[in-house]
Formats: structure tokens, C-alpha cells, sequence
């Protein structure tokens, strides 16, 4: 075969669904692996459904997921136009359909509006479709040129024989055979002139010398008409290969609604760009070996296409969540402050050290709106019940937890140095004094400092960035509450 080409042909019409990134990701990464070149091409011929600024958006997420084109609007490779719009103008689809005209695998529509909407329609997948009954091809040649000179309105419809089948072959489906009398004749050229989406494609990837196809198995109904069109013009058919559905936990196809549908919401809603394309690159693809980490330069050195399932993949935001962690943990700390410092200023709003904050909760955390549950005590000591002071490993009571802070508030007081080490090794000092275990003294002054069960620091870290004056009166303040309530 000649160099693997793929291409990831978007259609602008706004945010880019999780189902189209992992088109583009498979076929970035299905071109990678054989050494060959993934293009990029705009299908903007649905003018209807255009959305301002939608180009812009599918130019970002391509730059932030890592799948860089070798070819596009930007990037000339000497197959362009790359934008449909433009291709349409050199006049290429005009002519290729034509061509079918001639070759009597196409003819022109003349049917209003009125005359289509009485025709019967059949139920495909749920959806109900409007089956054309050919009234047009028995038109004569002289009746098409009159009503073509007359300047009547058509359209160019493929013309499937009522008879016979049609067979296609997919990489994961394998042979697939449909009935023709099932397949109708779809619309090729739209009465405003431009292609369809179905016609487009087939056109543009046979004179791009696209070799692999990578869609939606939602396309599948669909691709014996395009098998039919690259037969009628004696082409050869690229490599198809038709992706699993995505489905959310509850086994339902993703909706906007869900949170997870698009590429931007994912990242608005704090999780990284690595880690969303690795996880989408497992909706539907397994490795070799049992691993589920994959940086984008290891994805292109594993991934074998036949790897990819026929079963419905599922979405599952609790494994993104965890997944989201494990990069988290991994990244560079300054990276890391950089994307949590916006979370950190809207959850801390006193004058205490970020960066410090920032390093305790950075293996804690799943995403970074997690910051704010984790660190908003650091403002003020929320309401809490004195039974917190009870722990039972750590062998404290409300009762010996206000003795230890009685006898450590005076400490605490005179010392100077409120480093993290320093605090501890005073802790420390005061723990082999009394003949206890650590978690006797700590347990108690962090539950004062912090009012909580779950701290992303220690009792030294936590006083270590709060400073001296505000550990003390959180602790006389938690010393007047046990005297209070028990």
C-alpha cells in the first residue's frame, strides 16, 4: 500500500464533541504509527448549521490535545484547497457529479418541496427517512436540459439500482452486505449548489489520497453509498474503519448536558489536556499490555488499530477523575502552581503562602476545583462538633485533647521559629516528655488549626503557613470550645 494518509475532516459548528476528538486522535495516531502524514480539512459545506468562531476552536484543541497536522488551511502539502467552501469554488464537486451523470450512476431531482413531502417515508435506526422514488430519472435527456436552461432548481441524486446488494469491508465489522432496494438514492449536489457532506467526503479523500478512514460507527448505514460511489468511478476504496459508540456510566449515548461531551467542558472543568487524551484514546482501544498511563509519543508507538473494539465504550468519569490525579502527581511543580493558583486565590483570600498550599494538596487532589474542599478552612475554622477530638487509633478524647492543647498553647507561644521542621521538633519533644505516641499531640492541634478530619497537611505543615499568631489563637480558641461544651 502507499504511505498511510488520514485526515480529520471537522465540521465548524461548535465545541468538539469527545466522539470527534477521538476520531482525530485515532487517526493522528494510526498515521504516526506507519510513518505517515494526518491532514487536517474543514467540511464547512452545511452553511445551515456554520457556527462563528467554531474553526478557532477546532484549531485550539487540535494544538492543545498534541495532534499536530502535517497538512491543512495553514499547512499547504499540495492537496489543497483544505477547506470545502474553497474546493467547492474550483468547481471540482460540480464536476465529479457530472461525470456520474454521464455515466448514468447519478441524474438530476427537479421535485419540489410539496411533491417530496408526500412521498412515504421508512423508519432507519429510529429515524424516520424520506425514501425518493426516482421520479426523475425517468426524465428524458431533452426534459433535463430544458428545465436546466429554464434555470428550475435540482439537485443531483446517486443512483442505486433497485436490485442486487452492495458489499463494503470494514476493518473491525469485516465484510458487510446490504440490500440496494434499502439504500436511497441520497443527494449528491444540493439545490444551492454545494455537496453534501457524504459526497464531499468520498471526492475529497479519493483526490487528497486519504488511505485509511476512521468514523463513527454511526456512519455504517451510510457506507454502502459511499462503496457504491468509489465503484461507479473506478476508484480504490480507502481502508475503513467505524468506531465503537461512547456511551456515559448509565450505557446512554453522551449528551451536552452530561458534562463530559466536549473537549473544552472536560478542561474547564480542571482536568489536563494529557490526561484527557489518554483516556480517550482507551474509549474502545486496548494495549497489549495491562497499562492504562500513555504519554501522546507512547500512544503513537502502541497503537495497533486492530485493537479496537466493536463494543459500545464507556465513559467513565470516576476513572478520568483517578487518571486525572495520577498526571497530577507526575507533573512539574511549577506547572502545577501555575494551573492551580486561580483555584488556590478564589478558595484563600488571607495573605498566606500559596506555594506551600499548592505542594500539600497536589498528590491529594483529582482535579482542581478539589483545592477548594481541601484547603478552605485556611480562611477560618469552620463549625465543628468536640467529638472530633475522639480518635480511636490515635487513643484521644475531647478530655486529653484539652489537656495537650492547654499544655502546648504556652509552647506554641514562645516559639520563634514556626518552620515545618522546627514545629515538629517540638512536638516531637513534647510527645517523648509525656510517654505518648505522636498522633496523641498531632491529632489534636491539627484538629484545631484546621476544624477538620481531613487536612491536606500535617499539624506542623498546616501552622507553618498559617504563622504564629494565628495557629495560637486558633488553639486558645479550640481550648475555650472543649472548656465550653464538655
Amino acid at each position: 500500500m502507499s504511505k498511510v494518509r488520514t485526515r480529520y475532516a471537522p465540521s465548524p459548528t461548535g465545541k468538539m464533541h469527545v466522539g470527534n476528538l477521538r476520531s482525530a486522535l485515532y487517526e493522528f495516531l494510526i498515521a504516526k504509527h506507519a510513518g505517515g502524514e494526518f491532514m487536517l480539512r474543514i467540511e464547512d459545506t452545511d452553511q445551515e448549521r456554520f457556527v462563528e468562531g467554531a474553526t478557532e476552536i477546532i484549531y485550539r484543541t487540535m494544538e492543545q490535545a498534541g495532534l499536530v497536522h502535517d497538512e491543512g488551511p495553514d499547512r499547504d502539502g499540495g492537496f489543497g484547497p483544505y477547506v470545502q467552501s474553497e474546493r467547492m469554488k474550483t468547481g471540482i464537486y460540480m464536476k465529479y457529479a457530472e461525470e456520474l451523470v454521464k455515466k448514468g450512476e447519478a441524474y438530476y431531482c427537479f421535485c419540489e418541496k410539496e411533491r417530496l413531502e408526500s412521498l412515504k417515508t421508512e423508519i432507519v435506526e429510529g429515524k424516520e427517512i424520506m425514501m425518493y422514488d426516482k421520479h426523475c430519472l425517468s426524465l428524458s435527456e431533452e426534459e433535463v436540459k430544458a428545465n436546466l436552461e429554464a434555470g428550475k432548481p435540482f439537485v443531483i441524486r446517486q443512483n442505486i439500482p433497485m436490485e442486487g446488494t452492495t458489499t463494503f469491508h470494514d476493518e473491525l465489522y469485516g465484510d458487510i452486505t446490504v440490500e440496494n432496494a434499502e439504500l436511497d438514492d441520497m443527494i449528491l449536489i444540493k439545490s444551492d449548489g454545494y455537496p453534501t457532506y457524504n459526497f464531499a467526503n468520498v471526492v475529497d479523500d479519493h483526490t487528497m489520497n486519504i488511505t485509511h478512514v476512521v468514523r463513527g460507527n454511526e456512519y455504517l448505514s451510510s457506507a454502502p453509498k459511499y462503496q457504491r460511489l468509489y465503484d461507479a468511478f473506478g476508484w480504490e476504496s480507502p481502508v475503513y474503519i467505524h468506531l465503537p459508540l461512547i456511551t456515559d456510566e448509565n450505557h446512554k449515548k453522551l449528551s451536552k448536558r452530561s458534562g463530559h461531551a466536549s473537549f473544552e467542558d472536560l478542561l474547564g472543568q480542571g482536568f489536563v489536556t494529557e490526561a484527557v487524551v489518554n483516556f480517550i484514546a482507551l474509549l474502545g482501544w486496548s494495549p497489549e499490555e495491562n497499562r492504562e498511563i500513555f504519554s501522546l509519543e507512547e500512544l503513537v508507538q502502541e497503537f495497533d488499530y486492530h485493537r479496537i473494539s466493536k463494543s459500545p465504550a464507556v465513559f467513565d468519569m470516576v476513572k478520568l477523575k483517578w487518571m486525572n490525579g495520577e498526571y497530577l502527581k507526575a507533573m512539574d511543580f511549577h506547572r502545577f502552581y501555575e494551573m492551580a493558583e486561580p483555584y488556590l486565590k478564589e478558595a484563600v483570600h488571607k495573605e498566606y503562602d500559596l506555594k506551600k498550599i499548592a505542594a500539600m494538596v497536589k498528590t491529594r487532589i483529582e482535579v482542581f476545583p478539589d483545592i477548594k474542599e481541601h484547603v478552605d478552612f485556611f480562611d477560618g475554622v469552620p463549625e465543628y462538633e468536640i467529638s472530633m477530638y475522639a480518635h480511636k487509633k490515635m487513643k484521644t478524647t475531647p478530655e486529653s485533647s484539652l489537656e495537650v492543647l492547654r499544655e502546648l498553647l504556652p509552647v506554641f507561644e514562645k516559639q520563634e521559629d514556626y518552620s515545618n521542621d522546627a514545629l515538629y521538633e517540638t512536638l516531637c519533644g513534647y510527645v517523648k516528655e509525656k510517654g505518648c505516641k505522636n498522633g496523641y499531640a498531632m491529632w489534636p492541634v491539627r484538629t484545631a488549626v484546621s476544624g477538620k478530619q481531613m487536612t491536606p497537611g500535617g499539624a506542623t505543615e498546616l501552622m507553618e503557613v498559617l504563622g504564629r499568631e494565628e495557629s495560637v489563637a486558633r488553639i486558645q480558641a479550640a481550648i475555650a470550645k472543649l472548656e465550653k461544651e464538655l
